[in-house]
């Protein structure tokens, strides 16, 4: 059998330059060693930095293969012989200084024995491994990173969770939030960073990835379904130096599963739902991995469609769930590993939505129900392509990534006008993103190394907009000041806007280590923003003068700094502390307001913060964290409407933030986890800007719009055997989201939260194939998502329900 070649190498050398002699002493001598439970490739990673030595793996499968604690002073053999013991793998020396990890070859069986049956064998307790954040872009351990964050490894989504994307992170999430327009509509917030609930020309400010791809810019989270995800990892707060900008409250990082070089498999899934008052629904996913060149290439390709069954009546067309979603796409990736040392990945992302109807209802008219002139149907259409390539050199890093994304949105609001014929709004926005990083990055022992990068971002965003009325009279009535109705369903154009932003960027950070226990980071990003917008589509009654001087204001070049600083200490036995500060920003552009164009500025903010942190969920019996923040925001950017009801941007104002938040993740026994977590926001716009205040009562003190002030969620997770040859898996969860308000003043000042959201899940798995069922919104409730219904009727009583109480049947099937 030929030896295989290495696909995953793991390169951790000492610190200081060492001889052959001493090489070779250090992999025989024994040495010091202390391991914690863990996936096979977080242990070897340990391993090599504890020792000296490199370790290479035979194909990227063993990484996850679980290892033991292993302690004591051992020799580096002793102590891969103990992690890989019953793994089915083994350790083969190289040189003096170098070991692989292969998989063993099969004993084989006398040729008089008969084969054995073959029993599905029930899945093994793993055990829990270190937390690695990856997202710090320099893998930095949970225990050694300052700052909140949150990260979901693979078990923690279903079939039937995978399915729902976003949503599915919101409901696990305490500090996430989100509007709740539609799938890919909706705008996403984390803390109580938020601009406004419509969708306008604004960055969004939470940056999102996928890997080390950027999704957004100026629009909506494109709400990628998480089939075949490995990781998914949130970070609270500005991420500026690692991110830039649009990362104001923090950056969301989606890894999905790499292809799988060695082995031939897949998976397929298949679920059914039914929902409460609306129409059933269903999804339905597939994954395949192919080898192609035996550890060298492979390919793994993802499918899946989903469809939400509607839930919202229009009684005034006599129409019933007319909010039906769906939604089809895919993925595929690329991985070819000429050696040991090169990686290079190609991905592509495709995906589509189309929602039949908004999904809002009229709280006077009774539940779920609302009554509209015209439907308001959305569609989103998501592609992405990405190379990235990555280079190792023992503990020096070079990884280079670049692709591109076509977005377009699609949106219509029912814009009929009181005693008027009905009428639809429709706004078209296609963003094109391309983006470039290169970075290099020394991962040295325990948290400490550096990173020096360099980027280049250029986002377009075409918004284009036109009225339709559906009326026969000769002459129609105006609805938006300029815009012709013609009615009998011709559109008239009405004024769209363009907005250009091209972002070159040099970046670093360190971590050293001034005295023992006491870790310092430090680090800046220096960005030129040149930027340019103009309108698209003028009306007649806008003046060319003042066209022309929008334009001509929306047409410059920013350079910003953005420094960072942390100290993190964990001269406490168990317990890690720090203090960080972090700023990001937006740059600004071109907005239609009205009858005008003008420009916005760039907006900026800067958080200070303290936290701490004991333990790490999964590991250990008891983990808790915490943390209290200090947000400044300047020049705040919004998405509002104007006074005819279209969505445009304007600074609102300075504000400030304070939150606090806290998590404890508790396993009393090694089979059940409990998990709780609470988050607290005071937002105020402090300094408004004079048109805020002209459209707000005299002494009233306005709260930043769509974050709760209170929030939190509780949860359980059981694991157990269930008889000889299954599995059992047992879940549930309850999320309360406090009061917030639609947006700053009266108009849009409406309440909206202030409900709790349940699910139930239980699934038994059998070798192979898992079995599931799962309840959400247990106790049916139909709390207020989401004020806002269309923007040209900004006084009715609109509020978006929850899905009605839902149940999911699934099964899944690997080979």
């Amino acid at each position: 059998m030929a030896r295989k070649a290495d696909l995953l190498f793991v390169a951790a050398l000492t610190l200081a330059i060492a001889t052959p002699a001493m090489a070779v002493q250090r992999g025989a001598d024994r040495q010091s060693i202390s391991i914690a439970p863990a996936r096979l490739g977080d242990a070897v990673v340990a391993l090599g930095r504890q020792t000296g030595v490199s370790i290479g793996m035979s194909d990227q499968s063993l990484a996850g293969i679980a290892t033991p604690a292993v302690t004591g002073r051992l020799s580096v053999e002793v102590a891969l012989k103990r992690l890989l013991k019953g793994s089915g793998a083994t350790a083969r020396r190289i040189d003096a200084t170098t070991w692989r990890i292969v998989r063993a070859r099969p004993a084989r069986a006398p040729a008089t024995s008969a084969p054995a049956p073959i029993v599905a064998a029930p899945l093994p307790d793993l055990p829990p491994t270190e937390i690695v954040v990856t997202a710090s872009k320099r893998d930095t351990p949970l225990l050694r990173y300052a700052g909140m964050v949150e990260a979901l490894d693979n078990r923690a989504f279903s079939s039937g969770e995978a399915s729902g994307g976003t949503a599915t992170l919101i409901a696990r999430i305490a500090s996430l939030s989100s509007t709740h327009a539609g799938a890919g509509r909706n705008k996403l917030f984390i803390r109580a960073i938020a601009d406004s609930g419509v969708a306008g020309p604004t960055q969004a400010t939470t940056g999102q990835y996928l890997g080390d791809m950027r999704l957004n810019y100026a629009a909506p989270d494109p709400d990628l379904k998480l089939y075949d995800v490995g990781r998914v990892e949130v970070l609270e707060g500005p991420q500026g130096t690692l991110y830039g900008a649009g990362s104001l409250g923090g950056i969301i990082r989606i890894m999905p599963n790499a292809p799988n070089l060695a082995e031939f498999g897949g998976q397929m899934s298949v679920g059914a739902s039914a929902t409460q008052h609306g129409d059933p629904g269903g999804d339905l996913s597939a994954t395949l991995n192919i080898p192609i060149v035996a550890e060298k290439v492979a390919l793994r390709v993802v499918g899946y469609g989903v469809q939400d069954g509607g839930y919202i009546d229009d009684v005034n067309r006599g129409l019933d769930d007319v909010n039906r979603t769906r939604i089809w796409g895919g993925r595929a990736a690329l991985r070819i590993a000429p050696d040991e040392n090169w990686t290079i990945d190609l991905n592509g992302v495709i995906q589509h939505i189309n929602g039949r109807d908004a999904q809002y209802a009229t709280g006077s008219l009774g539940s779920l129900q609302r009554a509209s002139s015209v439907a308001q149907p959305f569609r989103s259409d998501y592609l992405l392509g990405n190379v990235r390539i990555e280079r190792q050199w023992d503990n020096l890093r070079f990884v280079s990534s670049t692709g591109y994304v076509r977005h377009d949105l699609a949106e219509s609001y029912d814009a009929t006008q009181q005693n008027g014929p009905p009428s639809l709004f429709r706004q078209i926005n296609k963003v094109d993103i391309f983006s470039t990083e290169n970075r290099l990055v020394r991962d040295l022992d325990n948290g400490l190394g550096w990173i020096l990068g360099a980027s280049y971002l250029q986002s377009t965003s075409n918004i284009r907009r036109s009225l339709t009325s559906y009326g026969t009279a000769p002459i129609q009535p105006e609805i938006i000041p300029g815009v012709p109705s013609y009615g009998r369903g011709m559109p008239a154009t009405a004024t769209g806007v363009r907005n250009s932003v091209k972002e070159a960027t040099l970046f670093g950070e360190a971590s050293f280590e001034p005295v023992k226990g006491l870790i310092a980071t430090i680090g800046g990003r220096l960005t030129n923003s040149r930027l340019s917008g103009e309108a698209l589509n003028p009306v007649a009654a806008l003046s060319t003068a003042e066209l022309a001087r929008a334009e001509a204001q929306a047409d410059r070049s920013e350079t910003i700094f953005l420094p960072s600083a942390s100290l993190l200490t964990d001269a406490i036995p168990g317990v890690t502390l720090y203090a960080r500060f972090q700023q990001g920003f937006r740059p600004g552009g071109l907005a239609v307001d009205d009858q005008r164009v003008r420009r916005f500025q760039n907006d900026r903010v800067s958080t200070v913060e303290a936290g701490f942190r004991k333990g790490v969920p999964g590991r250990d019996a008891i983990a808790v964290s915490a943390n209290i923040a200090y947000t400044d925001w300047r020049d705040i950017q919004a998405d509002v409407t104007d006074r005819i009801g279209l969505p445009t941007t304007a600074n609102i104002g300075d504000g400030r933030i304070y939150t606090v938040e806290g998590r404890i993740v508790a396993r009393p026994t090694q089979r059940l986890t409990l998990d709780g977590s609470i988050i607290y926001n005071d937002s105020r716009l402090t300094q408004p800007a004079l048109f805020v205040k002209a459209l707000s009562y005299d002494g009233r003190s306005l709260t930043l719009p769509n974050v709760a002030n209170l929030g939190g969620r509780v949860a359980f997770d059981y694991r157990a055997p269930l008889g000889d040859a299954m599995q059992l898996h047992l879940s549930g969860s309850a999320r309360y989201i406090g009061k917030s308000r639609l947006g700053v003043g009266p108009i849009l000042g409406g309440t909206q939260g202030n409900y709790v959201d349940t699910a139930l899940s239980a699934s038994v798995t059998q070798g192979p194939v898992q079995y599931s069922l799962s309840l959400t919104n247990l106790l049916d409730s139909d709390g207020n998502r989401f004020s806002l219904g269309t923007p040209f009727d900004l006084r009715t009583d609109y509020y978006t329900p929850l899905r009605p109480r839902t149940v999911r049947v699934g099964i899944d099937f690997a080979f």
